[in-house]
């Protein structure tokens, strides 16, 4: 979930490379000055007679989205203003952190599966069992099973799903008319993709054909699944030392070793080599959408197609979703509740989804937010969903998977053998998870 180009355009572009999967968005700076202080700005009152909710999130472009559907809901509820902050992904959770040390976090705001048992265990987000029990609007079954869960501690719902996401493959279509090669389509296979990355990769590397990224959520986990592996077992092991994830791994890492990628490991170089014409494919979730629809060199060069199957048949993309929040805290927790139940509503989910802002989660509004998009084959992100794979997850997440990139450097750049760094992945991943229980 990310990214960031120097570009004009490609500025426009980063704005919205990063929600989904788990980052995204520039730091917008209208209303927000130190991190942990604008997380703060909780629920005070407005003019007489009147509620603020804060809504945290990290997106810039679905927040100038999000500000009118904000604006709709105070029309429908003039006692309730909503005051939305954005904020960079690193940074949102550095503030957050920060704000509920401080007991002040925000009204509402996003959550992320990386996340959520820290908050929801230790206290910080408001049940709210009792408030969907008790709506009209809000009922969990409309929503996937899988999202809806993510959100749940020992019975206890800390978030209703705002959206989903998928990866997909983007392809530069200019690049790909020149070397005469076919669109990717949905009988592309791993074999396809290396072929095509070969034949659109110059022998001076001023071109790349491919874009393989240091990255999981956008990179190796789909190939890991897609392979038969995983990531995590279901008996909550490691699996990195699975033959069927260590060869994902490798293939994925092997567009590296043969010069059909460069090295890039953050995601502003990674959007930089799309946007400036370096590589002719890559892997990107669809939280990008709004930004690449607002860049006319994207419109222009690229599409979207769903991501090549396994040389085997083996297909996956990961899927992942937001959910909103409330804080423990919350002064005013019934007009917060009014917001979330609006988001969580089938109006407010089809409403968010014609506006493009994601792939809302309610069931039967997907197809609202591929007409937002009619420049791409968004459809191809909502097509991987019968056979999407959860992004894993842990109680502590980030803990393991932070480690894990440092640990898969040198496998990455051809300096390590790959079932070497997967082990030494699994062995520090197991010790994490045991620390868990």
């Amino acid at each position: 979930m990310k990214r960031w180009i120097c570009f004009v355009a490609g500025t426009i572009l980063a704005a919205g490379m990063m929600a989904g999967c788990g980052s995204s968005g520039n730091e917008q700076e209208q209303g927000m000055s130190q991190a942990a202080a604008d997380m703060a700005k909780a629920g005070a009152s407005g003019t007489e007679g009147t509620v603020t909710i804060s809504y945290g999130c990290w997106d810039s472009n679905q927040g100038e989205l999000l500000r009118t559907v904000a604006d709709e809901f105070e029309k429908e509820n003039p006692n309730i203003k909503i005051d939305i902050q954005v904020n960079s992904w690193d940074n949102y959770w550095t503030a957050l952190e920060a704000a509920a040390t401080g007991g002040s976090l925000p009204d509402t705001f996003w959550m992320h599966s990386n996340n959520i048992y820290y908050y929801g265990a230790n206290d910080q987000l408001m049940d709210l069992t009792p408030y969907i029990e008790a709506s009209d609007k809000v009922d969990l079954s409309n929503y996937p099973e899988g999202l809806a869960g993510i959100y749940n501690i020992n019975g206890k719902q800390y978030a209703v799903p705002k959206d989903y996401d998928t990866i997909a493959l983007w392809y530069n279509k200019t690049l790909f008319d020149e070397a005469g090669i076919a669109y990717p389509d949905d009988t592309w296979t791993w074999a396809d993709l290396k072929e095509a990355a070969k034949r659109l990769t110059k022998d001076d590397k001023s071109q790349y054909g491919f874009c393989a990224g240091l990255h999981n959520q956008e990179g190796y986990y789909n190939f890991v699944y897609q392979n038969g592996g995983e990531i995590i077992t279901k008996d909550k092991k490691s699996g990195y030392d699975e033959s069927a994830t260590v060869s994902g791994i490798e293939e994925y890492f092997s567009y590296v070793k043969e010069g059909l990628s460069p090295e890039i490991y953050d995601d502003k170089a990674r959007a930089e080599a799309i946007e400036n014409g370096l590589c002719a494919m890559g892997l990107f979730g669809s939280w990008n959408l709004s930004g690449f629809a607002s860049s006319d060199f994207m419109k222009e060069n690229f599409d979207c197609a769903v991501l090549p199957m396994s040389n085997e048949g083996g297909r996956a993309s990961i899927f992942n979703g937001l959910g909103n929040g409330m804080s423990a805290t919350c002064e005013h927790p019934d007009e917060a509740w009014k917001w979330i139940e609006y988001l969580s509503s089938r109006e407010g989910q089809i409403r968010q989804a014609e506006l493009g802002i994601a792939i809302s989660a309610y069931n039967g509004s997907s197809d609202a937010f591929a007409k937002a998009y009619p420049m791409f084959n968004t459809q191809c992100y909502i097509d991987m969903v019968d056979y999407a794979q959860i992004r894993p997850y842990s109680n502590q997440t980030s803990i393991w998977e932070d480690k894990a990139y440092e640990l898969l450097k040198n496998a990455y750049a051809g300096k390590e053998d790959t079932l070497t760094a997967c082990q030494n992945v699994a062995n520090m991943m197991n010790e994490a998870l045991a620390a868990e229980d």
